[in-house]
């Protein structure tokens, strides 16, 4: 009785051999061209280790059985019967419009969707294509008016002003028309909200911090800046344009040295869905806030012949930073409302971030962008 038992394992520990090595022959390909196709076979392969391994699927595979299809998970579950895991399903967030949020428009005010940081989406939005998106000169301009555009004419376009070498008196105005735009508190950046869930009149955590940051690299680059700490967009918010306007022209009265004027907020990205998103890259190994270029028009009726000279500007600060900093621009935007851009032929409105974003991913873009539109504004200091 065990001279027999030994002889059935001898034969069945040969058998698993075979198998081996058939398996190996013919996932190698080594049966020629002809076994390759089969090789690739699930059916196939599940149906040669049957009649090797000798099993009728009757009462299941025993143990030397399993012992030769243990290697192969797939092969095992063939061989058993079972049904493959079903495999995951895409999951394809919904995108948002990567354009500027409807409140800065000024026809509403209402309380923004917030999220937890961990549970809001990360995106770094660059354009894969053209389509949608009118380009020239190696640029991505999202024009959202009826009016031509040119891009490439507009980066040809000479600037009507320039900034005079040794200038006595700020040739950059940077201003927030809405003051109290934050982010996603995180860390140790946490405030207490004014009048909405992602705003606050805490200096430390809106846009003045921001605007902040932008001041101290122009300074160390030699560039002459007032920074604007005024309150646009509380306790109000609708009509802040109507207020900020104003104090952009009292500043350029009483400075008249003043040719740049960066009106900066941040945006806000909420799919249909309801999910939060940020804009985001990485700088330097930073995570980084992206940034975008508005420039406003007359589309919608205003007094404002001069929004090509602001869009020519735009050009060459987007070219500065997709230069310096690939990937921290989002695509230009062009609007109908102006913005008070009107005011200035050096008017730019400067999206950091999203709400999405934390506070320290914005003051990194706030660095980096202000490096790169600090070197235009010099290169403009010596075309004077």
């Amino acid at each position: 009785m065990r001279k027999i038992r030994w002889g059935r394992m001898v034969r069945r520990g040969l058998a698993v051999c075979m198998v081996a090595v058939s398996l190996w022959l013919l996932l190698a390909g080594a049966a020629g061209g002809a076994a390759h196709p089969l090789a690739e076979s699930e059916a196939f392969v599940t149906a040669a280790l049957r009649t090797e391994l000798g099993s009728q699927g009757q009462g299941g595979p025993g143990f030397w059985e399993r012992l030769a299809l243990s290697q192969s998970a797939l092969l095992e579950r063939n061989l058993l019967g079972e049904e493959a895991p079903p495999e995951p399903a895409a999951t394809l967030e919904p995108l948002p419009n990567a354009q500027p949020a409807p409140d800065h428009d000024d026809v509403h005010d209402q309380p923004q969707v917030t999220a937890a940081p961990e549970s809001i989406v990360e995106r770094t939005l660059t354009p894969t294509t053209s389509q949608g998106y009118a380009t020239g000169a190696g640029l991505y301009l999202y024009n959202r008016t009826d009016l031509e555009v040119d891009l490439a004419a507009a980066a040809r376009r000479e600037l009507p002003f320039s900034l005079a070498p040794g200038a006595q008196g700020p040739q950059i105005l940077i201003i927030h028309t809405h003051t109290t735009e934050a982010y996603t508190p995180d860390g140790v950046d946490v405030y207490a909200p004014s009048d909405n869930n992602t705003r606050t009149l805490e200096e430390t955590y809106n846009m003045l911090r921001v605007g902040d940051e932008m001041e101290r690299v122009f300074t160390e680059m030699g560039l002459g800046v007032i920074h604007d700490r005024g309150v646009y967009d509380y306790p109000a918010y609708k009509g802040a344009y109507t207020r900020s306007g104003p104090a952009v022209e009292e500043y350029l009265k009483q400075y008249p040295s003043i040719r740049i004027v960066l009106d900066v907020h941040r945006d806000a990205l909420v799919g249909s869905d309801g999910t939060v998103y940020k804009a985001v890259t990485t700088i330097d190994r930073v995570k980084t806030a992206q940034v975008m270029l508005v420039i406003g028009s007359n589309a919608a009726g205003g007094d404002h012949p001069g929004w090509e000279d602001n869009l020519a500007l735009a050009t060459r600060l987007q070219k500065s930073l997709d230069t310096l900093y690939p990937t921290l621009a989002r695509p230009m935007t062009l609007r109908q409302s102006s913005y008070n851009q009107e005011l200035s032929p050096g008017s730019l409105l400067v999206e950091v971030g999203t709400h999405g974003n934390t506070l320290q991913e914005a003051l990194a873009a706030a660095r980096d962008f202000a490096r790169a539109a600090g070197a235009v504004f010099l290169s403009l200091t010596e075309e004077g």
